[in-house]
């Protein structure tokens, strides 16, 4: 966002998004994460830039009272190639990431359980959710269920498969909530952490260096120094 254009979104995307998935090995999962994640928001950014930029002058093509102009086409790309930054980035940290690490080391800076536990939640609830429902819909199918065939027979299953889905759902957060409170989740004070994600100072260096380089882009943005 603070860079601007195209180059600078997709410069990022291939040094901090490509490069490291394939040396994580993780560039197919990371390009259809980012697809799913990406492709509804995408089409709907295009095309609304792309017919209906304001100030728009250079016209491409018309549809009825609606006009196509390469200004909103350049703006268009534009904010795709930002949008496929903070994708890339974000699946990418999750891919990576084990949710258990990332609660513990939250625990061990300061950060309330709470929070680590709504963050460790967060990332795992849309993978547990496709498990049960796959789970759920093998279980269907062998009760005779039509899930595949017609648009009208995958509609027509899709009911069946969503209440126990969250009927699961629900009574799993309780049994994880009764679980965690067995265990002193609730209780008051600093927690003693058994083990913590290993921390190298090349790491911290790393981390401190985008921090550093995140203000002076800021800094070049508001004195003009970017384009």
């Amino acid at each position: 966002m603070i860079l601007g254009g195209i180059a600078g979104p997709l410069a990022l995307v291939v040094l901090f998004v490509l490069v490291p998935a394939a040396v994580a090995g993780a560039v197919r999962p990371l390009l259809r994460a980012v697809l799913v994640l990406t492709l509804p928001i995408a089409i709907s950014v295009f095309l609304v830039n792309l017919l209906f930029f304001p100030g728009g002058t250079t016209v491409l093509f018309r549809i009825g009272p609606v006009t196509a102009t390469a200004e909103g086409l350049a703006f268009a790309v534009e904010v795709l190639a930002r949008i496929l930054a903070i994708a890339g980035g974000i699946s990418l940290f999750y891919l990576t990431t084990k949710p258990g690490d990332l609660t513990i080391d939250l625990e061990r800076r300061g950060v309330s359980p709470r929070i680590a536990f709504v963050a460790n939640s967060s990332v795992q609830t849309v993978p547990a959710m496709l498990e049960r429902a796959q789970a759920i819909t093998g279980a269907q199918r062998a009760r005779g269920l039509d899930t595949e065939g017609s648009v009208a027979a995958r509609v027509r299953g899709i009911v069946p498969i969503v209440g126990p889905v969250i009927l699961g759902s629900i009574g799993e957060v309780e049994q994880r909530t009764m679980a965690l409170e067995a265990r002193g989740f609730g209780r008051s004070g600093r927690r003693t952490l058994l083990w913590a994600p290993p921390d190298t100072a090349l790491e911290r260096i790393a981390r401190w260096l985008l921090v550093a380089g995140v203000v002076a882009l800021v800094v070049a943005r508001v004195a003009r120094i970017l384009p």
